[in-house]
């Protein structure tokens, strides 16, 4: 609509028509409200016609929601709760849990009396199903999915209440018998539709009854569990639709029941064969009319869906109304269901045939006399967002008349094409109609059918509707019919509400669009509310809202709200606002509220008369014509409003409505508005007043002729009589007047063209300083004679001579400038003052040079002649005398400068040439600039004489380089010389990105600087702008394309053609953002937000900023191709704002919103998805809140730090705490309490340290730390320590002296028994404890916070498939390349042959008849070893890697041949070992599709068992030279002697790994070299073991005081020799205390003296124990001899204890390993497992005990015992080989829980079996169990395979170099080439495809220089 705007009619007008609330009034009083851009802005953020008024979130999906009207009750149900909230603000008055609870879909409901049930019951989600109001028993009806779709009857004012317990409890109450029917009410299960309706009681009964239509989840639906169970407690116990007994006064007896009058079961059930054919989805249950008059008939229909049929394509949805009579008042008789029953489909399509059919029904809503709905067109892809949908509405009268035309059809006239009995219905009468004769069908029966005539009934011809509205992914719909409108509200799939408004002929005249929770559809009900239908409720996902209906307020004009077409919106006249009717007072009274219907020509309007106002004039009143819809203003309080609070009387004379006639008095004089400076008028904005409001406004105008003459002096006259207004020209006075009375009796002039005036001339350029006398030419000059001055500014005043009536001569005019040239304004003016000039219409200058000035050479100075300034060059330029001769010649053209210096040979640079005495004209240049002999054409808008050319430079032939010549009669060549050259563009980078623009891309080439313009053009059309260009490279960045799609890009000099070269960039579809967590940010900002979403991989920048609080917007960072980190940008204030993120420079915007048509241009500017709410910053305080902490320095410090509570949410890595610059670690955060503490002394230097901790962008200090303690104290706690410690050395060396002089006189036997003893309690007794707290110690120690090191997938392939590669410590570094991952390195000079014999061999390979001719041909070769077998299955693999199904028919067909050898001799042997090509393909096979698994699934618990088991390990003492340990799995690494080994944690520091400090624990009986390895495990546990230091790499130094310092070493001068063996040093024997400080720093000098420590010569060097060599046992010392005699097997305990401790992590493991994810399950097994079993059904093999064999060996023993013993394969970690020996043991067990064989255990059985045999049987359980698994999935076709295949060849393609291993191929093929020539001869389809020539073609281009290149390489 056109909205009219204020003073928008033209001046002259003698009327001004204005809008009642012109937007800017030209003169009001200033504003008083600045709250004005507030209220605007408040405007904007509404949706301008719905207004979110409430909302209520749902931790949980929401369901169904109820409306009480009389108690303004919602009832909220969502998964597992229930909500009680209040109607108005949606606040929470009540609530209850009904979920989860434990159930089985296969189980009856625990309250059916001895429901057993063998199934197992899980923890189940409850769904609710019906939601339902009974307002006459003061219920609830709430149905759910759990226990087969139970019911319960809660109480209406407290949801949380149950009103009836159903089944009634124990007594008192009388027993009552519960069938499974009476239970099984609803849908049990979450996606089968329920809809529920409480209908009135029927006669005769006391109670109401429940409608139930349940889609059916029993036996054959997609719903019933895929477990081959027949039980089915659904087809009995609950029907398709029932009428359900809810009587709950009466008896409990029938709750629930089917059996009410009549007594017959009042269902309607699908038979069980037709159940396939009739899938209900059931959409709504409803009345209509929903209050009928008494007597008139009230109708029960079902909107719902016969869903299309799984697997046929033909088959759609089709939409059904089916309706059920209900009894007419108290006395009607309640019929059975299906007697009534009858259905009709309703079809909702437009006009291009089933292509434009939508044939699935989402929502309906009954309106009085129509029945909108909304159907969807269901879409082949599962994206539901843009799913095409459409609104159709049908008539009530057309379903009447429908069904009583199907029902005379059927009874009456048959016809058989129009209804038929639904004979798939249980209760149904028969299989066809039949006409009933001699029966007279009365007006019910025809409406509502009889018992004795044919039911249920179907028509046939479906009820057809056009559609009113389409949309993509509308979901649910409501309607209100408002004045002359239908107004339809419409929710979609991504949390939108649309509102349109429909004319009577059903055409959209608006619509608007909120958003209420973006990406949550809307649920498929709306309902307004009863009690206010100004309120729509409606429910999303995960929210419950209340919508105002519209928005009024936001329209501020009378055209702005009826304009908008708003059904709700009308005008107030009388408030001047937007209202709903009802809010706008006395609406019900004629003309007071304007509505939508009306139109804007509606709206008031006022014009004024007179609307100019000449302001000599007095006027007695003003006329004010009012038109509009107003009601009668006579007799209303009246004024005329003119701003600043200037009012003055109005007043109606009689009522009238439409044009009323008004009179206003004038304003007084003396408080007109003040003109405006160089004005003559003044526009006054007036307002009629009513009531105290102004109700409609209108501008008229004040204007002072006399005002004319100041305002245009110089054109008075004309001005004056070419006013708008009535004004005179007095000639003699020189005025302008409005009153011509006032002028004399002169000729006056009549017209503008009449007025005295100057007549525009010529004048020739006057020097300065020089006398002249000027003539001007006059006409109408009527005052001849008369005293004139010519005036060429206010200080040059001449006298003017009159020549003749139309001349005048202005007389020794000499007029003086110092600039080059200046132009003086020449007027005429009448002596005398003021100054009156005559008119000027055309204004006359006159030029005033001087020479001397602005010309610095000659060509300038004598160029000047064209612009008629006479100068001549003499030592200057000077004004040239009369007599002096015509200039002559100037000096050559000197040039100083040029610019650019080289160009492209095509031509067009703007050649830019700098210097002095270029020309004085551009002719004298205009074919004289010159490169070499290329012409440059001067531009004559460029040149400037004298001083500067610019040429465009002609095309040259080649390029070349020469000085540029311009030639002016004289000849100059420039120093510099141009070039002409061609430019080279090669390649742009990146290649693709983003459609929406802003990618910067880079295009390389030579001599890209070049030229004067340079573009660069995307599809040759759109600029890539902000062009940067060096010698080698143009950056740019790149527009927005329209598809996403290649497009070529064109480099262009000069505007010519483009650059020879095929440049494409790849459009791509813009990155996606689908979520940001968290949503919560303190006000300072700075908390890292996650983005998440997909296609970041083409982001190069991205930002963040937040509307409107928001502060700078921060930059964020690209993680991968899937997340983004920004820090949230600080805030304002604590609020909720949106955000936007801009991705290379582009503002984000999400597709699926713009795609969506409902949008409004202005709701899609303003939404943005994704809000942050803004949190006050948290604030902290110390425990006791004081502000000062005394410390004494070396003591431990821990801080106790006290949070307020907030709602933020933080977690503990987001906080940071210092003490001065020194980081508190972290230890514990919990709501309200922070510890940290701090390991490393902090520096005394300073004495105070600030306590601050920081969130984000937030600080806060908190306390100051006061370091204190006095440094005496500290010396003399040292000193009194020392003396301590020598005294304990003195006691303890006395002490042994005495214990070994003592040992000489006790008998030695009885000493060593009571040794003996005491030493094995002790050691039962160690091991029992042992046993207790290790396994606690360990799960409390073991705190996975690193990052599981993973190995990429092409490093685990290479080292699985060639394990030999590896070194011999069983882990290559990653950075070692494997060959197959590098480049193929061959000498140039053979590639291309190569490279081609190469592919052929290639191509014959992926020949399956020359592949397995190949591989037999090489098998059968005695030569060729296992090693050789092996290696050529993973070339084989890695070479086929890239099409794996083909490889997979291979194998299969390989394995058939190795199945076919092994069945004939022993089938169990098969796959035992790998001796064969298919037998490793098969290992390399299982890797590649169990990587997924192994990384996802068990990766993690086998990397806490190996983290255990390095940790229990560490928790001992270890023997570094032996390997043996106090704790291990395996006998032969235990450590046989009780070594007393005492913790000590250690303070260190090194600067590596991305850490300062830690503290270590280590055992004091540990080599140095141990120490070492465990603190670069500390510092480096978050870095793979491949960038470690190693030990050797690395100096430990220990500060022994604050002077002395040691480097620890493992041997050195203080070692000890024990019978001739050099000892390890350990911390033990450096003495080094808990809690020494020791640095570690890596070193330059490597100390390799003494090589690996475990490889030194046990001869010289010992560690914890001696050799035992018993021929040296006399020898030995009575201790050592003494030690010995303990019996060593009392240590095996230590092997339990160890076992017992990491028992938990193998059970994980296991688990882990024989388990089947329900969301990825092991395809590839499956597969694999199928085909065994094929094969050995093909045999004739039926012993399961082979079949078993058969799966072991293939997976458990071929794959994962491999991965067992060699995690290295799997992690970047240290296989250590005491590691190994204990993988070796869990290997051996896993092997043992796969065999089937019994294990025959003894005494003498070696521990390594011993040790879980226990645990061996409960594992093989697990192995049967999980084989059993995999056999009951469902198989797999070849086809799932195959893609299966292919998704795992495309996850990690172009990760190997197949050249590489081609290479290796052919290297077997070449040495065994004869036998393979013989094979392929042999086989009769090889000679039939000639692959023999094949490869002797690979041969002959390989051959000769296969080797030489090889050996050259």
């Amino acid at each position: 609509m056109a909205r009219r705007a204020a003073g928008g009619a033209p001046l002259s007008a003698r009327a001004a028509a204005a809008s009642p609330l012109p937007p800017r009034p030209p003169f009001r009083a200033p504003s008083p409200c600045p709250l004005l851009p507030l209220l605007l802005l408040l405007g904007a953020a509404r949706a301008g016609a719905l207004e979110i008024q409430r909302r209520f979130p749902s931790p949980t999906p929401t369901n169904n929601f109820a409306l009480d009207g009389a108690a303004g009750t919602v009832y909220l149900a969502a998964v597992n709760r229930l909500y009680q909230l209040s109607g108005a603000n949606l606040s929470l008055e009540a609530e209850a849990a009904v979920g989860p609870v434990a159930d089985s879909p296969l189980c009856h409901a625990p309250q059916l009396p001895q429901a057993s049930c063998e199934h197992p019951r899980r923890l189940t989600d409850n769904y609710n199903k019906i939601l339902q109001l009974d307002p006459g028993q003061g219920l609830v009806v709430v149905c759910g999915s759990i226990y087969q779709g139970f019911c319960q009857l809660r109480r209406r004012g407290n949801i949380s209440a149950v009103a009836v317990r159903f089944p009634p409890a124990a007594p008192p109450a009388e027993p009552v018998t519960v069938f499974p029917s009476m239970l099984n009410v609803a849908a049990n299960h979450p996606n089968a539709s329920t809809v529920g309706l409480v209908l009135p009681p029927a006669a005769g009964t006391g109670g109401s009854r429940l409608l139930v239509g349940a889609t059916y989840t029993g036996y054959g639906s997609a719903f019933f569990p895929r477990n081959r169970s027949l039980e089915d407690h659904r087809f009995e116990n609950t029907p398709e639709i029932a009428i359900r007994s809810l009587d709950a006064r009466g008896d409990l007896a029938k709750l629930f029941t089917f059996d009410l009058n009549p007594s017959d079961d009042n269902i309607l059930k699908i038979k069980q064969g037709a159940k396939e054919q009739h899938k209900l989805g059931f959409v709504r249950a409803f009345l209509h009319p929903p209050d009928p008059p008494p007597g008139a008939p009230s109708y029960a229909y079902l909107a719902l869906n016969s869903e299309a049929r799984a697997g046929d394509k033909e088959s759609q949805a089709r939409s059904l109304l089916a309706r059920i009579c209900l009894p007419r008042g108290a006395g009607g008789d309640a019929k059975k269901l299906t007697e009534s029953y009858i259905q009709l489909g309703l079809q909702c399509a437009g006009g291009a045939g089933r292509g434009d059919l939508y044939s699935r029904l989402v929502s309906v809503f009954p309106a009085r006399e129509l029945l909108f709905a909304v159907f969807e067109r269901p879409q082949g892809s599962p994206a539901s967002r843009s799913t095409p949908a459409a609104l159709c509405a049908f008539r009530f009268a057309d379903v009447q008349a429908a069904i009583r035309a199907a029902r005379t059809a059927c009874f009456v006239e048959p016809a058989p094409d129009v209804v038929a009995v639904l004979d798939s219905v249980v209760q149904g009468t028969g299989p066809a109609c039949e006409r009933k004769r001699n029966i007279q069908l009365q007006p019910e029966q025809l409406d509502c059918g009889a018992a004795h005539l044919q039911h249920p009934l179907s028509v046939l011809q479906p009820l057809k509707a056009t559609p009113v509205f389409r949309a993509p992914g509308l979901s649910s719909v409501a309607v209100a019919s408002v004045s002359n409108y239908t107004v339809v509200f419409l929710g979609t799939v991504s949390g939108r509400l649309l509102k349109i408004n429909l004319n009577e002929s059903m055409q959209v005249v608006s619509r608007r669009v909120v958003t209420v929770a973006y990406g949550e559809p809307v649920h498929h009900i709306m309902q307004f509310d009863p009690a206010d239908p100004g309120y729509l409720y409606l429910m999303t996902s995960h929210q419950m809202a209340r919508v105002r209906v519209a928005a009024c307020a936001v329209h501020a004009t009378c055209g702005d709200c009826v304009g908008a077409a708003d059904a709700y919106c009308g005008w107030c006249a009388l408030e001047t606002r937007c209202t709903l009717q009802q809010d706008c007072a006395n609406y019900s009274q004629q003309h007071f509220w304007t509505s939508a219907s009306e139109g804007p020509s509606r709206c008031p309007a006022m014009t004024v008369l007179p609307a100019e106002i000449d302001v000599h004039q007095e006027y007695p009143g003003m006329i004010l014509q009012i038109s509009g819809s107003l009601p009668s203003l006579s007799g209303m309080e009246m004024a005329c409003d003119y701003g600043n609070n200037i009012r003055t009387v109005a007043r109606v004379p009689g009522p009238a409505f439409g044009h009323q006639i008004a009179y206003c008095n004038l304003l007084p004089r003396d408080q007109f508005p003040p003109f405006p400076p160089h004005q003559d008028h003044v526009i006054v904005e007036m307002s009629v007043r009513v009531n105290g409001r102004n109700i409609v406004r209108a501008n008229f105008t004040i204007y002072n002729c006399s005002r004319i003459g100041q305002v245009y002096p110089h054109t008075a006259c004309t001005s004056c009589l070419s006013a708008q207004w009535p004004c005179f020209w007095c000639t003699q006075q020189h005025a302008c007047v409005s009153n011509q009375s006032r002028c004399e009796a002169s000729p006056n002039p009549v017209s503008p063209q009449d007025c005295p005036q100057i007549l525009p001339s010529r004048l020739a350029p006057m020097p300065t300083g020089s006398l002249q006398s000027i003539p001007v030419h006059l006409a109408n000059a009527a005052f001849q004679g008369a005293a004139l001055e010519c005036s060429f500014g206010p200080e040059e005043i001449f006298e003017a001579i009159w020549v003749n009536e139309s001349t005048a001569h202005c007389n020794q005019v000499v007029l003086h400038t110092t600039q080059k040239s200046q132009m003086f304004p020449l007027s005429l003016q009448l002596k005398g003052q003021p100054a009156r000039f005559l008119d000027s219409p055309d204004p006359i200058t006159v030029e005033v040079y001087n020479c001397a000035m602005g010309s610095p050479d000659c060509s300038q100075c004598l160029g000047r002649e064209d612009l008629g300034h006479l100068c001549v060059w003499s030592d200057g330029c000077r004004l040239r005398g009369p007599l002096q001769p015509l200039p002559g010649t100037c000096p050559a053209p000197e040039i100083r400068a040029i610019e650019p210096l080289s160009g492209p040979l095509d031509g067009g640079t703007l050649l830019t040439i700098r210097g002095r005495n270029l020309g004085r004209r551009l002719s004298d240049v205009a074919h004289g600039v010159w490169i070499g002999s290329v012409a440059c054409e001067p531009l004559a808008d460029r040149y400037t004489v004298s001083e500067e050319i610019v040429c465009a430079t002609g095309p040259a032939p080649e390029a070349f380089s020469d000085v540029v010549t311009v030639n002016a009669s004289k000849e100059g060549k420039s120093r510099e010389r141009f070039s002409y050259v061609l430019p080279q563009v090669q390649f742009l980078e990146p290649d693709k990105g983003p459609k929406a623009g802003g990618t910067r891309i880079t295009i390389h080439g030579s001599d890209l600087h070049v030229g004067s313009e340079l573009q660069v053009l995307v599809n040759d059309t759109e600029p890539c702008t902000e062009l940067v260009r060096m010698d080698t490279s143009i950056t740019c960045t790149v527009p927005e394309g329209a598809l996403p799609a290649p497009v070529s890009v064109c480099v262009r000099f000069e505007r010519r053609g483009c650059v020879h070269s095929n440049l494409t960039f790849q459009y791509m579809q813009n990155p996606v953002i689908t979520a940001i967590s968290p949503r919560r940010s303190p006000v300072s900002g700075g908390r890292t937000i996650t983005v998440a979403g997909e296609r970041f991989h083409m982001v190069q920048n991205v930002s963040m900023a937040v509307h409107h609080i928001g502060r700078e917007p921060t930059l964020c960072k690209v993680l991968n191709s899937t997340l983004i980190t920004c820090p949230s940008p600080g805030a304002l204030s604590n609020a909720s704002a949106p955000v936007d993120f801009f991705i290379n420079g582009r503002a984000y915007t999400d597709e699926v919103a713009v795609a969506e048509e409902l949008l409004d241009p202005q709701e899609a500017r303003r939404g943005s998805r994704f809000r942050l709410d803004y949190l006050p910053d948290p604030q902290f305080s110390t425990a006791k809140r004081e502000k000062w902490i005394k410390h004494h320095p070396g003591e431990p410090l821990t801080l106790v730090i006290h949070k307020e509570q907030d709602s933020l949410g933080l977690e503990s890595h987001e906080y940071r705490i210092k003490i001065g610059q020194v980081a508190c670690d972290i230890q514990i955060v919990s709501d309200r309490v922070i510890h940290c503490s701090v390991n490393e002394s902090l520096g005394t230097a300073e004495g105070q340290l600030p306590i601050t901790i920081q969130v984000g962008n937030f600080n806060q200090t908190i306390a100051t730390l006061q370091l204190g303690g006095s440094e005496t104290a500290i010396i003399v706690s040292i000193v009194i320590c020392s003396v301590l410690l020598l005294l304990s050395v003195v006691a303890l060396f006395v002490f042994c002296t005495k214990s070994r002089r003592a040992e000489r006189y006790w008998q030695k036997t009885l000493l060593q028994m009571e040794e003996m003893e005491s030493q094995i309690r002790e050691e039962i007794r160690k091991g029992f404890a042992e046993l207790q707290t290790d396994m606690t110690d360990l799960t409390k120690e073991l705190n996975r916070s690193q990052g599981i090191p993973f190995l990429e997938y092409k490093h685990f392939v290479t080292r699985t498939f060639f394990p030999k590669t590896l070194n011999s410590q069983g882990s290559a570094p990653v950075q070692e390349t494997h060959p197959l991952l590098g480049e193929w390195k061959i000498p140039e000079s053979c590639r291309p042959n190569m490279e081609e014999g190469i592919s052929l061999f290639s191509s014959l390979l992926n020949n399956k008849h020359f592949l397995i001719v190949f591989v037999h041909a090489l098998e059968q070769q005695k030569d060729f070893a296992v090693r050789d077998r092996c290696s050529l299955a993973s070339l084989l693999t890695i070479a086929l890697h890239g099409k794996l199904e083909y490889y997979t028919g291979i194998m299969k067909e390989l394995l058939v041949d190795l199945i076919d050898a092994s069945a004939a001799k022993n089938p169990k042997l098969m796959l035992r070992r790998t001796e064969s090509v298919v037998e490793k393909m098969l290992t390399n096979w299982m890797s590649i599709c169990m990587y997924s698994c192994l990384r996802e699934t068990v990766g993690e618990p086998f990397f806490l068992l190996l983290c255990a088991i390095k940790q229990q390990i560490n928790k001992g003492s270890i023997d570094a030279i032996t390997g043996k340990a106090r704790y291990t799995l395996n006998e032969e690494w235990l450590l046989r002697e009780n070594i007393e080994a005492k913790p000590r944690n250690l303070n260190v520091s090194f600067q590596g790994c991305g850490m300062d400090s830690l503290s270590v624990r280590a055992m004091d009986t540990d080599t140095l070299t141990q120490v070492k390895e465990k603190i670069l495990e500390a510092f480096c546990k978050n870095v793979p073991y491949s960038q470690w230091p190693r030990a050797e790499d690395v100096d430990l130094e220990w500060f022994a005081s604050s002077t002395q310092s040691y480097i620890l070493r493992d041997l050195d001068d203080t070692s000890v020799v024990e019978d001739g063996r050099k000892k390890l040093n350990t911390l033990a024997h450096y003495k080094i205390p808990e809690g020494a400080s020791l640095a570690m720093s890596l070193t330059d000098k490597k100390d390799n003296t003494l090589g690996r420590v475990k490889d030194l010569d046990t001869e010289k060097y010992f560690h914890l124990v001696l050799p035992t060599d018993e021929l040296a046992e006399p020898k030995k010392s009575h201790r050592q001899s003494h030690r010995k005699k303990v019996l060593p097997e009392i240590y095996l305990t230590r092997l339990l204890s160890t076992k017992g401790t990491l028992q938990k992590f193998l059970d994980d493991l296991f688990k882990a390993i024989l388990s089947i994810r329900e969301d990825k399950p092991p395809l590839a097994v499956k597969y694999f497992f199928d085909f065994l079993e094929e094969q050995a059904e093909k045999r004739g093999i039926s012993d399961p005990d082979t079949l078993h064999i058969w799966k072991t060996n293939s997976l458990p023993l071929r794959f994962w015992v491999n991965i067992l013993k060699n995690p290295q394969f799997v992690f970047d970690i240290d296989k250590t080989d005491h590691i190994d020996a204990c993988l070796s043991v869990i290997a051996q067990a896993f092997i043992d829980a796969c065999s089937i064989s019994d294990l025959q255990l003894g005494k003498d059985s070696p521990t390594n079996k011993l040790l879980y045999a226990k645990e061996i049987p409960e594992y093989r359980k697990i192995v049967q169990r999980y084989y059993k698994q995999i056999h009951d999935m469902t198989p797999l076709s070849e086809q799932e395979m195959n893609a299966h295949l292919a998704e795992e060849s495309r996850k990690y393609q172009n990760e190997f170099n197949t050249n590489v291993a081609m290479a290796e191929i052919y290297k077997y093929a070449k040495r065994y080439r004869t036998q393979i020539m013989t094979a392929l001869e042999a086989n009769p389809t090889a000679r039939r495809t000639q692959l023999q020539h094949k490869f002797e073609q690979v041969v002959a281009l390989m051959e000769d220089n296969i080797y030489e290149c090889y050996s050259e390489a």
